[in-house]
């Protein structure tokens, strides 16, 4: 079988950034709803939870905001670094691990099909 074991290294985001345009997996912290109908923001659930995104110097908002060193998701979400009582902020990430069997992030058009199936140990006919 083919070993697909992944190894994290998580970084602090207080002690760096990850490279500008780099895919990475971010550690978000917050409170949900983000706040009450009276705008207290220690009401809701505090979370602590995983997602991808990746790392900017600069994004321009779809709104015209402008963020610097952030992180943004596939949906255009920007998400600061942390911060004391910032919703939404990132206090760690992680490089992707790489496409399972390889030493890849992406694969493209001839050279998934064999990918694909040396991962699932299949054999590789036509």
């Amino acid at each position: 079988m083919t070993d697909l074991g992944a190894r994290v290294t998580w970084v602090d985001v207080r002690e760096r950034f990850p490279e500008a345009g780099m895919p990475v997996a971010v550690a978000v912290t917050g409170r949900y709803p983000a706040r009450s109908e009276d705008g207290d923001p220690a009401q809701g659930e505090a979370f602590w939870l995983v997602r991808t995104m990746y790392f900017t110097g600069l994004h321009l908002s779809e709104d015209g905001g402008t963020h610097h060193d952030c992180f943004v998701d596939s949906d255009g979400v920007v998400s600061l670094p942390y911060a004391p009582g910032r919703d939404n902020s990132v206090t760690h990430w992680a490089g992707l691990p790489t496409l399972p069997g390889t030493e890849t992030h992406f694969l493209g058009g001839d050279e998934v099909g064999p990918a694909l199936r040396a991962a699932w140990d299949e054999p590789t006919g036509t």
